[in-house]
């Protein structure tokens, strides 16, 4: 199934495209150029089918340094097949070691929407991240609680894990910086109190700022006040 697969994504690729996807992706080798809609297109057809001797054969057959879209396609279909949590875990924990760029985890973990039906269960798990030293496992974790978790429930701790957080990744330190403006437009006043007493580094605190800044959904008036609090 993974080779037929494969064939399929030859078949979808386009050159400029891959040029394209290329300068977003330095040091990603082996993309194609597909593009994300049908990639999830073919993922939602496999979870349609017999997703269990898809998702067994990729476990063996798709690794790190496998085909850009191959990755992605996996993660997608994880995402699209109705199982039981049990067997979602089992899947996560063998794909989530391939996440080796931000476009494998954005792309993927979007589309985890089972972890809101249970969400104690899910958030729990997203939690045994939190001491990684792997900057896409952390990205992973980070995005999927800013995907699927900002709410009330669950906003104190995500900002103190935001806040918690030390790697010297970019994408791990953007990860952070994205979902604090997330989580400042759903809660400002207490994400705005993190803002105004953490313990991040310089270049994550100032991103954050930034990127809550660049937001549609904050007024002028508190962009003003956040910029005057960007670290020098």
């Amino acid at each position: 199934m993974t080779e037929e697969i494969k064939s399929r994504l030859y078949e979808l690729a386009e050159e400029k495209y891959r040029e394209f996807n290329q300068k977003l992706l330095p040091g990603v080798e082996h993309v194609l150029g597909v593009r994300l809609p049908l990639l999830r297109k073919l993922g939602k057809e496999t979870a349609k089918g017999d997703f269990r001797a898809y998702l067994s054969e990729a476990q063996k057959k798709i690794s790190r340094d496998s085909i850009h879209e191959e990755i992605i396609v996996q993660g997608l279909v994880i995402g699209y097949a109705k199982m039981e949590r049990e067997e979602y875990r089992k899947y996560l924990d063998e794909f989530v070691p391939k996440i080796t760029n931000w476009s494998v985890c954005d792309s993927c973990v979007s589309g985890f929407k089972f972890m809101r039906t249970d969400p104690d269960y899910w958030f729990e798990y997203l939690k045994t991240y939190r001491a990684s030293k792997e900057e896409f496992e952390l990205r992973f974790m980070i995005v999927a609680m800013m995907d699927h978790f900002v709410d009330a429930e669950h906003i104190d701790e995500i900002l103190s894990i935001c806040n918690e957080i030390r790697h010297d990744g970019y994408y791990a330190k953007m990860a952070v910086a994205w979902a604090l403006q997330v989580c400042y437009v759903k809660f400002p006043e207490k994400t705005r109190w993190l803002l105004e007493n953490n313990s991040m580094d310089d270049f994550t605190y100032n991103k954050a700022i930034q990127k809550i800044r660049e937001s549609y959904q904050v007024s002028r008036e508190e962009k003003d006040e956040l910029g005057r609090m960007k670290r020098k």
